[in-house]
């Protein structure tokens, strides 16, 4: 564990110092406290994401241990200012937790007895779903799964290639259409081809962007409705795949796809290099829906499963 948090501490070097480095870059610019260097951090964080209302509610929490505890010196300020966002982190990710969820942990997909066991992703073009679609079946290949790629994004004629190449890379099945065909049918086809061959896990692209957004939620709903055809209790998990460099578009995406989808889990793409780091507290504070997985880099192994606990371990301690 103590080799990934560091690995995870030089995958999340860039993010942390977009954020905190800021952070404490203004406290030793500052050099006194007082209630223009709290208006300042409650700038930063909102630049960065982390939410108007839960900004503010940070820093007021921050002038309490400031007025309490009489602080002076601006160190202890952000050390304080640091713990203070690491339990915000940690008890929002426990309130989650305690809301019932019941969707299963990546591990636990592997280990599944469940077959076909038939996850769904979803999110607007251009997040990165694709591309973490195949690193997931390489990983799922590996563990001595066998699995199935459902082409079912096909406005893009892209989208179907770069599935493909994913296949062939992770040395999976793939079931596509020509570009245009009804995604539906891509679906119901590929899930009686799963059964037949008695595959343990499908996972199903979808398309990120129709001529309006009515359509988009129309069409998740029917390939919903078409799954449900074939394995009445799936789709067992479904993903929206969001791109941290997005910030508060992120929560807006969250909300949009939550109401088409059911939403069981995101996956949190681009989080190594970006100045939005804080809108994985803002979706944790805001959302009953876990991330599941964050994307930290191009190598296959920098899909990471998501650890609240490992998180604030590299993101927000020395």
């Amino acid at each position: 564990m103590l080799k990934f948090v560091k690995n995870l501490k030089q995958k999340l070097a860039r993010t942390k110092n977009n954020f905190i480095g800021k952070i404490a870059e203004t406290i030793k610019l500052r050099g006194k406290v007082d209630e223009e260097l709290m208006e300042e951090l409650e700038e930063i964080l909102i630049q960065a994401d982390v939410g108007i209302d839960l900004s503010i509610d940070i820093i007021d929490k921050l002038r309490e241990e400031v007025r309490f505890h009489k602080i002076t010196d601006v160190e202890e300020v952000r050390i304080k200012l640091q713990n203070i966002m690491s339990e915000q982190f940690l008890s929002d990710t426990k309130a989650q937790e305690e809301s019932g969820d019941t969707s299963l942990s990546i591990e636990e997909i592997e280990n599944t007895s469940i077959k076909p066991f038939i996850m769904l992703f979803v999110g607007v073009n251009g997040v990165g779903k694709t591309t973490s679609i195949g690193k997931l079946a390489q990983r799922f290949r590996k563990a001595g799964k066998s699995v199935m790629l459902v082409a079912g994004d096909t406005f893009r004629a892209a989208a179907i290639e770069q599935l493909d190449i994913w296949a062939n890379r992770a040395g999976v099945d793939i079931v596509k259409q020509e570009q245009g065909s009804d995604p539906s049918s891509v679906v119901y086809d590929s899930l009686i081809s799963a059964k037949h061959k008695n595959t343990d896990i499908v996972l199903i692209d979808t398309a990120g962007r129709q001529h309006n957004k009515v359509n988009l939620m129309n069409e998740l709903n029917k390939i919903r409705r078409t799954i449900q055809k074939v394995v009445p209790e799936g789709p067992h998990e479904v993903f929206l795949v969001i791109d941290a460099t997005t910030g508060q578009n992120a929560v807006t995406q969250a909300e949009m796809f939550d109401k088409a989808a059911d939403l069981t889990g995101l996956v949190l793409t681009k989080l190594d290099g970006t100045a939005k780091g804080g809108i994985v507290m803002s979706i944790q504070h805001k959302f009953s829906i876990p991330v599941k997985l964050i994307g930290v880099g191009e190598q296959i192994d920098d899909l990471r499963d998501f650890n609240p606990q490992e998180f604030v371990e590299a993101f927000f301690k020395e």
